[in-house]
């Protein structure tokens, strides 16, 4: 059947259904949120005159969890105005209206008699055919199908959505038996394409697949630790970024999740897995435990493995937990000569090796957890899952890994990774060493024409991930020698179909000459031989920006005729972008700031990933946007004078967008504030980005793509909303809400906004305003204020309002 999902069903409103709701609202579909209805009256309700049947009680809990949504920080929707999409109600009044939905999500209380209760009750309503699943971390699918209809088992399903369901990409999807194949097959298309997951089919084992190893990995480095009688900030120090974790590593990361839950999560593993050979791992340990008693569960309480207390003079510190004396002392920094050695290994791929070769208590805690972790992955296939690419997806996606254990197993080396368990006494399944003695070297490889390959151990052969024929992976092309052209800062890649790709591998993809020098060249060869042209990369952010270091470089050494050329040099490589006889599409996706969000400004269309953060920020540093930045916001405004809006009013909104340094919380605010237009789209799967942009590229070229003419008519005010712009920003220098720095800049910034000191209205062209956009540049980075907001964005990453 051909299934479409217009309306969806959540119910339970807590932390986790309120934010699952938020995210449907996000990509448009119709949310009925409902929750149960209050068995007392609150005190303010009773002296209001209130019932239990009024309906502002009914749904008060319902109501408060979904307001709790709305303020959390980071917002679980992409713009606020989307929870107009979400009607809440109560189960008493309520569960009536599931029948108008077209898939209904339980995310009640993890207790198997209530959802079982619920489903019975769900029975009475839902429409035959629809969509039922359950989203649960623990509970066996199977058992809750019990009692249900046929229609209802057939359409059942659990989808463990991963939390905050906005941000973490896991989305597991769990048939029964009696799930019907098609609704499996759905589930997984839609929560790829619709929900921007990465869908993984997990087996209905317990706690599926990453939880079982996401929690063995954190307890087995609890048993390493005290093995090796190493300290909490020890043990964050060796797995966070180093390995390609999160920066919490993992004892940040137990207090921001709570320690209840991992405790809960471990208790239930070690109750539920008789036969696994590592069930000890999941006992805990006697220190969480006794945290455990003593309510010590992490940020929810106060503290956890870390606590914060003010120190000397009111200051606040960091507390590190003693796990011998469970006594918390002040935190302590940490070095391990392992660790120096990979400082200068920026491919995380060849951090591994290094590692577990080392001599000190850094190279004996790897080698044992990774071993652990080789050993414990190859007997869970096909227990968890028949295919090892999902154990590496679930983990990245659901854990925040940049690499699964089955990669990190690869970058080590297949034999070596075996030569390692052997020697911690781990007994790794026969699959692995049956797979090296066929000649089969590693459990991934890329074919020539860039498709990512896995070991199948069934079949044993290598067969094509699933799904990834819709992605275009740009470190697949490069391994099947894709590149056309490269240097320090920027590779072209060919995608295929005549189109081109630009990649930044700068630290932070900061745009500095070798990226100019990457962008010109990729319009050149486009122009030649290809019909098309996309700016987009696989790192974490697009770009941070200009090579602010650079600048300030410059600037300290007052070389302005080097800063002059370096500011031309960007303006006109972006116009040369703009102004190609080729379509250039940009492809954003996390930080694009300051000189990457210029260069989207300047693409012909540009295909963002929805969890895209776009603003021009240099005001933070006491500067304005000089590659383009001020100009295009300029020329935008000036385009939507037509359309009947009050022009100072359009001018002072663009205005304010740069002078408070404002960042899109989404793609989708980013329209709001300017920085992306009608024509431009939004992806929600970030993996799906270059091969949407690409396809952008494609449909622009066979359109008839026609180099457009640079703009000579851009309208301007001159003195009269100079005049306007100034005064405002006075009156907030004399009420005391900027600085006297921050005023000669927004005055700067209004007279290229303005188009100068003109007497009346005028048109005037691109380079006109690019010219008073450098000049500004320039004349700022002689300033001592603008030197200091640069020196503190440099040394300490925190802004510096002087």
């Amino acid at each position: 059947m051909n299934r479409t999902i217009k309306k969806v069903a959540v119910l339970g409103s807590g932390v986790m259904g309120s934010r699952i709701a938020a995210h449907f609202a996000n990509i448009g579909v119709q949310v009925l949120l409902l929750d149960i209805a209050p068995k007392e009256l609150l005190p303010a309700e009773e002296a209001k005159g209130l019932k239990l049947d009024s309906p502002a009680v009914k749904n008060r809990i319902v109501n408060a969890s979904l307001d709790a949504a709305v303020k959390a920080n980071p917002s679980p929707l992409y713009r606020k105005a989307d929870v107009s999409r979400i009607k809440t109600g109560n189960f008493d009044d309520n569960l009536k209206d599931i029948a108008s939905c077209d898939w209904t999500i339980e995310v009640v209380v993890e207790r198997l008699d209530i959802k079982k209760s619920l489903f019975e009750r769900v029975e009475q309503y839902r429409k035959p055919g629809t969509i039922i699943t359950s989203n649960t971390s623990g509970i066996p699918i199977h058992l809750m199908t019990e009692g249900r209809s046929a229609d209802f088992r057939k359409h059942f399903c659990g989808t463990h959505f991963f939390n905050p369901p906005r941000y973490l990409k896991l989305l597991e999807i769990i048939p029964t038996p009696d799930t019907d194949q098609s609704v499996v097959d759905f589930l997984m298309h839609y929560g790829d394409l619709y929900l921007g997951k990465t869908t993984v089919l997990a087996k209905d084992t317990p706690a599926f697949i990453a939880n079982r190893v996401g929690v063995f990995a954190i307890m087995d480095v609890l048993q390493v630790m005290q093995q090796l009688g190493m300290t909490v900030e020890e043990v964050d120090k060796l797995t966070g970024p180093v390995i390609g974790h999160a920066k919490s590593a993992t004892f940040r990361t137990s207090d921001v999740v709570g320690l209840d839950t991992l405790m809960n999560v471990a208790n239930g593993l070690a109750q539920n897995l008789p036969h696994d050979e590592a069930r000890d791992a999941f006992q805990l340990p006697e220190f969480l435990k006794k945290m455990g008693e003593n309510k010590w569960l992490g940020d929810k309480t106060g503290q956890g493995f870390y606590k914060k207390v003010k120190g000397e003079g009111g200051k606040s510190e960091i507390q590190a937990l003693d796990l011998t004396t469970l006594e918390y002392k002040p935190s302590q920094k940490v070095k391990f000569a392992t660790l120096e050695t990979t400082k200068a290994i920026e491919k995380l791929a060849d951090r591994f090796k290094v590692l577990v070769a080392g001599k000190d208590k850094a190279g004996d805690f790897y080698r044992k957890t990774f071993a652990g972790l080789f050993a414990y992955v190859s007997n869970r296939i096909p227990e968890i899952t028949d295919a090892l690419y999902k154990i590496d997806d679930a983990l990245r996606a659901g854990f925040g890994w940049d690499m699964g254990p089955f990669e990190t197993w690869d970058a080590l080396g297949v034999q070596k990774g075996l030569e390692l368990a052997q020697a911690e006494g781990k007994t790794v399944a026969p699959w692995v060493q049956e797979m090296l003695a066929a000649g089969n070297a590693s459990f991934y490889k890329v074919s020539e024409q860039g498709v990512k390959q896995f070991y199948d151990i069934e079949t044993k052969a290598y067969k094509a991930i699933p799904g990834v024929e819709n992605f275009v992976v740009l470190d697949n092309l490069r391994a099947s020698g894709k590149v056309v052209w490269k240097n320090s800062g920027a590779s072209v890649i060919d995608l295929g179909d005549g189109i081109l790709n630009v990649e930044f591998h700068s630290k932070m993809n900061a745009l500095g000459s070798d990226v100019i020098q990457g962008l010109l060249k990729g319009v050149e060869l486009a122009e030649k031989d290809f019909r098309g042209l996309v700016v987009g990369n696989d790192a974490p952010n697009f770009s941070a920006g200009a090579n602010l270091g650079l600048v300030y470089m410059f600037a300290l050494e007052q070389d302005y005729d080097e800063l002059n050329m370096m500011i031309a040099q960007f303006q006109q490589a972006m116009m040369r972008m703009r102004y190609s006889s080729i379509p250039v599409v940009g492809a954003p996706h996390g930080l694009t700031l300051g000189g990457g969000c210029e260069l989207n400004l300047h693409c012909d269309k540009v295909v963002a990933a929805a969890e895209s953060y776009i603003g021009l920020v240099e005001f933070g540093v006491g500067l304005i946007p000089g590659g383009g930045g001020s100009k295009e916001m300029t020329l935008r405004t000036a385009l939507k004078y037509e359309e009947g809006e009050p022009e100072y009013n359009l001018l002072r909104n663009a205005f304010m967008t740069i002078a408070t340094a404002k960042v899109s919380t989404s793609a989708h605010e980013a329209f709001d504030l300017g920085f992306l237009r009608r024509g431009d789209e939004v992806v929600v799967n970030s993996n799906r980005v270059i091969a949407q942009a690409k396809a952008a590229a494609i449909e622009l070229a066979e359109d008839g793509y026609t180099m457009p003419v640079q703009r000579t008519n851009i309208k301007v005010h001159g003195r009269g909303a100079l005049g306007m712009f100034m005064t405002g920003v006075h009156a907030m220098r004399v009420g005391n809400y900027i600085s006297d720095h921050d005023l000669k800049i927004a005055n700067k910034l209004a007279y290229i906004m303005c188009g100068g000191d003109l007497s009346a209205p005028t048109e005037v062209s691109e380079q006109y305003l690019l010219d008073l956009e450098r000049e500004a540049f320039l004349s700022l980075c002689g300033e001592r204020k603008t030197l200091e907001r640069i020196q503190s964005i440099l040394t300490t990453g925190k802004p510096l309002r002087n």
